[in-house]
This record gives structure tokens, C-alpha cells and sequence, in this order.
């Protein structure tokens, strides 16, 4: 464990290069943690850090789809850190409880044409503390403070390591259909209205699926849309 650093994900990418197998990445502290588009991720103390380095076969795209493959692993460790737990998954790699944000899921990476060289998954997991809401879609909470148990960050590692294993195998082994289906199993609003705002517009619709390319997947009033790349927010949320 690293007592302190930029951003894990930060610190994998520098170290991808030399290391040999997949390698965890686990920092007492992170003072410039990162979220998606580039924006801010705030990590007060005893929270949880850490990123995963990969050597992933496969395409760019396939790469990808590790993001549901994240979500799933984060989604089992905490409910074995915290058994009852309300957790929910939330398009596209966020995990919720009681429907606040309690952890997030950044992918980054590097290729050489159409393969990956390397891949860094980072966990960011709001275990003692919840941050000021700032841009987030959902009001962040904290596992204390939402399911009332203060887990210590390295147990949630070697749950999180543990689960993670597991759920890389069946990725390997078998494909997205498999994670593709747990994923659904613990979305959040499925079914239910929702609006996704993209970096051109805003579309309302019913979150009716995930593709087999995890996009998500609306019926709205002018036909199906699917959609690569979005916030999501709940009806609650828009005000």
C-alpha cells in the first residue's frame, strides 16, 4: 500500500509498462483522484483507493465492457463487507446505496492500433466520508453512514481482489452475456424513466436495456435510442 498518491489510476499508468501480470494499485491516500470526462474526484480521508493494471487481449472495445465487469466485482465485494446493504449498479459504472453514490469506476487505458497494451481500473469508494455533491448526477453517501458499518480499506480490497478474479474469469471464459445479465440483475431503474444527458442533448426515455455493447438502451417518445455515452439522471434529480 502506497501512503499517498496523485491518483491510482495515474500511478498505474506509469508503472503499466514494467509490470508483468495484472497488479493492484492501493493508496492510503489520493489527493488528485480523477472521474469520468476528465473531472475531479474527491477522496477524503478513510475512504478507498485503488486501481487494478491489466494486459487485456482483445480489442479496445472489448476492453471496455470491463467497466460492467468492474461494477459487478465492486457490487459483490461491498455486499460482502456490508451483507443487507441496499446497492444498486448505475449506468454507466457507478454503484449506488439507498440510492445515493457511495462508489464510483473509471477506465483508462493504452493501444497499439486495434489491441490494448494495457488497461487501469479505478475503484473509488466512499467507505467513511462522502464528499460535497459538486457536479455528481446523485447525491454522494457514505457506507457508514448509508448502511451504518465502517469497513476498513484494506478488508474491502481482498474482497474486491477476490471478486474481481471471479468475475474477470467468467468475462474470459464466457463472454459479456453472462456479466451482461448480473449487470441487469442490479441495475438501477430498470424500467423506470430516466434522463441521459450527452455532450450535444438531453434524452428522456425508459431505461429498457444494455446492449451487448453496453450501451444503454431507451424507448422514448420518437423510438428506441441507444446511447455510447452519457450522464444518466433520475427524474428526483432534474428538479
Amino acid at each position: 500500500m502506497l501512503p499517498e498518491v496523485d491518483s491510482t489510476n495515474a500511478e498505474g499508468l506509469r508503472l503499466a509498462s514494467g509490470l508483468a501480470g495484472p497488479t493492484w494499485i492501493f493508496a492510503a491516500r489520493q489527493v488528485a483522484g480523477r472521474g469520468r470526462r476528465g473531472r475531479a474526484w474527491s477522496d477524503p480521508d478513510g475512504n478507498f483507493a485503488a486501481s487494478l493494471v491489466l494486459k487485456p487481449e482483445g480489442t479496445p472495445a472489448q476492453a471496455a465492457l470491463r467497466s460492467f465487469v468492474a461494477a459487478l466485482a465492486l457490487h459483490d465485494a461491498l455486499s460482502a463487507a456490508a451483507p443487507g446493504a441496499d446497492l444498486a449498479l448505475k449506468w454507466p459504472n457507478d454503484v449506488l446505496l439507498g440510492g445515493g453514490k457511495v462508489a464510483g469506476i473509471l477506465l483508462e487505458g493504452a493501444g497499439l492500433g486495434a489491441r490494448m497494451n494495457h488497461l487501469v481500473i479505478g475503484f473509488g469508494v466512499n467507505l467513511s466520508n462522502a464528499p460535497e455533491q459538486g457536479v455528481a448526477a446523485i447525491q454522494p453517501v457514505s457506507l457508514r453512514a448509508g448502511a451504518g458499518v465502517l469497513v476498513v480499506a484494506d478488508v474491502l480490497l481482498g474482497h474486491l481482489a477476490r471478486s474481481y478474479a471471479a468475475r474477470e474469469a467468467v468475462f474470459v471464459a464466457e463472454g459479456f452475456g453472462p456479466i451482461r445479465a448480473d449487470w441487469l440483475a442490479r441495475a438501477a431503474r430498470l424500467g423506470h424513466e430516466v434522463i441521459a444527458r450527452t455532450m450535444r442533448d438531453e434524452i428522456r426515455g425508459r431505461f429498457d436495456d444494455v446492449d451487448d455493447a453496453g450501451n444503454l438502451v431507451l424507448s422514448t417518445a420518437s423510438g428506441r435510442r441507444v446511447i455510447p455515452a452519457a450522464d444518466v439522471f433520475f427524474e428526483s434529480e432534474t428538479g
